[in-house]
């Protein structure tokens, strides 16, 4: 008798089934590809009258049910311009839904609260590639509505479709994201690894420390450096360092009698210069011990 199934109104609740078809089976000349891009519906005109003359709460938010497979979700509604007795959805949807083209979802209006938390997770680690992903999730999100626990949302990002669960939302399973200041999150995407670190095992316990490499600075050496031209030319020969003499090497002594635990002030380092002993045939120093000399020797008288 009728073409579309009439709603029943019960507590000022708007409830009614509709055959789902997704975006792409929409008639018109205009390309509606943005309605896969978000979370809301189109719905008949049929059900703005009725919701209409409901006080209902705004925004509209309707939980859409598939009673076949027991799955559910929420969404927003974005315009009521399809045929009578039909909805058109979201591919994305209708796969949380279970559902084929032409299939019965029932379709009630709901009021949620506003979401404060939602946590989510990446089902591909090629989401890893965008550089801010908040923001890139932050932009996405202004085309949808609601939030349920459990549904897998698509998002459009460069001309390439990232797919990701919803895990937890809060302060309900089923959360408004209209006008909300809302914590996000992410959990590690699904497959993700973590790249593997080479576990360095040294054994140094059964090895005896080598320090005979070791050489302390040698500081300053004269003429160690090369010469320039003002004519730019450059030499034949390289200049050849000097070479480091054993005597240059200086090396720390070590404390043999070192404890753990203990620590020693050594207050005089620096070895004690050796007094040298004089000599007895007398090399102390006397004033006006010399002889004087004469150019012309005078003959002594007999």
């Amino acid at each position: 008798m009728f073409d579309h199934p009439i709603p029943r109104v019960f507590q000022n609740r708007f409830s009614t089934q509709y055959r789902c078809f997704s975006v792409s089976m929409l008639a018109g000349p205009n390309d509606r590809s943005d309605v896969e891009k978000g979370g809301k519906i189109i719905m008949p005109p049929s059900a703005l009258d009725q919701l209409s003359r409901l006080n209902i709460t705004y925004p509209m938010l309707f939980k859409l049910t598939n009673k076949n497979s027991d799955r559910m979700t929420h969404c927003g509604v974005l315009e009521f311009v399809a045929d009578e007795g039909i909805c058109y959805l979201p591919h994305w949807m209708m796969q949380n839904l279970l559902l084929e083209e032409g299939g019965l979802v029932q379709v009630e209006s709901v009021n949620l609260q506003v979401a404060t938390y939602s946590k989510f997770q990446p089902q591909s680690p090629d989401f890893l590639d965008i550089t801010n992903p908040k923001a890139v999730l932050e932009n996405a999100l202004r085309n949808f509505a609601c939030l349920t626990t459990g549904d897998v949302i698509a998002i459009n990002y460069n001309e390439k479709i990232y797919e990701l669960r919803v895990m937890e939302t809060k302060p309900d399973k089923a959360v408004s994201i209209i006008e909300c200041d809302m914590n996000v999150d992410f959990d590690a995407p699904l497959g993700y690894k973590e790249p593997e670190r080479s576990a360095q095992h040294e054994d140094t316990a059964d090895v005896e420390a080598d320090h005979s490499g070791y050489v302390s600075d040698v500081g300053f050496r004269a003429f160690s450096g090369s010469g320039n031209r003002l004519d730019g030319k450059k030499k034949g020969v390289e200049p050849s360092p000097s070479p480091i003499k054993p005597g240059d090497i200086r090396r720390g002594i070590p404390n043999y009698d070192f404890k753990i635990g203990r620590i020693t002030f050594i207050r005089n380092s620096r070895p004690l210069v050796k007094k040298v002993e004089e000599d007895e045939s007398g090399s102390r120093f006397i004033a006006f011990s010399g002889e004087g000399q004469s150019l012309r020797k005078k003959g002594r008288k007999p």
